[in-house]
């Protein structure tokens, strides 16, 4: 009996607007315009483009060559590199297991959001508005009701489910064909509406002006690894999901074209994000604040005070930061379902996969319940790792160690112990033209990148004081 498919993108645009989407997710919209702000500006920008260059590019290429070539999951692939390195698969797939811990619990919070504002479109005493509340007041009055935090954690849970368990073409390709350009345009529409508001031109200069204060002395330091820390998460490395997708690509597909167009849509994105947001922020005469506290008070502050038309540009705005979570928690569900079909496939010729998405999804949701439940550390949950928070826990774990860890150990083997897996897998698609300047960053560039990355998630976790 012939082995039964895991599946592959129908074309190229349907991979790129799933890669894409993997990559464009909650960090771009919040993160990302708020640490370039704080941290010089275009200064920021312009060291985050060389990293994305000379470290995002190149592990881009490196993972989805990985994919590819091997045809599984991140276990599998690693496995496949030999059975030493399958240690640091297994990092790759508990990355977004804790990962979706609170990721689907924040994508939750878009849902709330998203209905708030709806209500107060049509004056429904259950939006906003009707509630009777301050922002900040009404955000802590939902995340610590801990059943409306768990049935909107659920949804969203189930609403991801779905769109995985119609499979790669049809469920994860199509949904993004439709989503990741209806993002683009909804965000094009929010920019337009953002920097036209009275007093917006002090939140393009909070994102764009050069800011080169902040590299005296060590602060290069810092401005380099918050840069590196974001480019690094943002394009969704270090934690399977490029190696995931990768194994969906048919052989004729231009490896060297995807990993540059994924990182540069992505950074594209991400700008674009600071300028809706940042001019709306300044434009209410707000401070801008880092994490859910910007998306969910000082953007809904904002929208609350526009009048009439507040509720339609809020709705539009959490739309399409729904659209962002959604697109990269199914990429994260589907780099633990790809594993357990792998693990299927090695003992049997056939799988089921909308049985593997269904009992993936059961112990995904168990755990978004109990972060959800947690209320953002207002119930009083023992913490562990010395954090404030289940989701600083998780992510500490997830993003903090095991995913810089991976990326540094991916780069020195196929850097020095296997050179020619990935040049040998990209050269497929016709001559790498730029060959040496990848052998050059793998060996070099990427690993003190990543290093550093390391040592600036644990010092950003545990106030070590590494970087002052």
């Amino acid at each position: 009996m012939e082995q039964q498919k895991k599946g592959q993108w129908g074309n190229q645009f349907g991979f790129l607007m799933a890669a894409v989407g993997s990559a464009v997710g909650l960090g771009n919209l919040w993160a990302f315009p708020y640490k370039m702000g704080k941290n010089g500006g275009f200064a920021f920008l312009f060291i985050y483009i060389i990293i994305v260059v000379f470290v995002g590019i190149i592990i881009t290429i490196t993972e989805l060559s990985i994919g590819r070539k091997t045809g599984k999951g991140v276990v599998g692939a690693y496995k496949a590199l030999g059975k030493k390195y399958a240690p640091i698969g297994w990092f790759g797939v508990i990355s977004p297991f804790l990962i979706m811990s609170f990721y689907m619990m924040l994508g939750g919070y878009t849902l709330k959001y998203m209905i708030a504002n709806l209500g107060d479109i049509f004056n429904a005493s259950w939006g906003y508005q009707g509630a009777g509340m301050e922002t900040a007041e009404y955000f802590q009055a939902f995340f610590s009701n801990q059943l409306e935090t768990v049935i909107y954690t659920a949804v969203f849970v189930l609403l991801t489910a779905a769109i995985v368990r119609g499979g790669v073409s049809e469920g994860i390709e199509k949904f993004s064909k439709i989503a990741m350009p209806a993002l683009f345009f909804m965000l094009v529409a929010v920019i337009i509406r953002s920097v036209t508001l009275p007093g917006a031109s002090e939140g393009l200069k909070f994102v764009f002006q050069p800011n080169f204060e902040v590299f005296k002395g060590s602060g290069w330091v810092n401005v380099f690894a918050a840069a590196g820390g974001q480019a690094f998460f943002s394009l969704s490395l270090g934690m399977g999901i490029m190696v995931t997708y990768g194994s969906y690509l048919k052989k004729e597909e231009d490896l060297k074209l995807n990993s540059i167009v994924i990182p540069v849509a992505d950074t594209i994105i991400a700008v674009m994000a600071g300028m809706a947001i940042m001019p709306a922020v300044f434009a209410g005469g707000l401070e801008p604040a880092a994490g859910p506290g910007l998306l969910f008070v000082t953007l809904q502050t904002v929208f609350s005070s526009m009048g009439a038309g507040g509720p339609l540009f809020g709705f539009v705005m959490y739309f399409l930061v729904f659209i962002a979570a959604i697109t990269s928690s199914i990429s994260l569900l589907e780099t633990v379902v790809s594993v357990v079909v792998d693990l299927k496939l090695e003992k049997a010729k056939t799988f089921n996969k909308k049985k593997i998405t269904f009992w993936c999804t059961a112990a995904i949701l168990a755990e978004a319940i109990f972060v959800s439940l947690d209320g953002l550390g207002s119930h009083g949950f023992p913490q562990i790792f010395g954090q404030s928070t289940w989701l600083d826990s998780m992510d500490l774990v997830s993003e903090g160690v095991l995913m810089p860890l991976s990326a540094l150990l991916t780069a020195i083997i196929c850097g020095w112990l296997l050179p020619d897996f990935v040049t040998e897998e990209v050269e497929l698609n016709g001559k790498f033209t730029w060959k040496k300047f990848y052998m050059f960053c793998i060996r070099f560039i990427v690993p003190p990148v990543m290093l550093l990355v390391l040592l600036g998630q644990l010092d950003s976790f545990f106030k070590l004081g590494i970087f002052g």
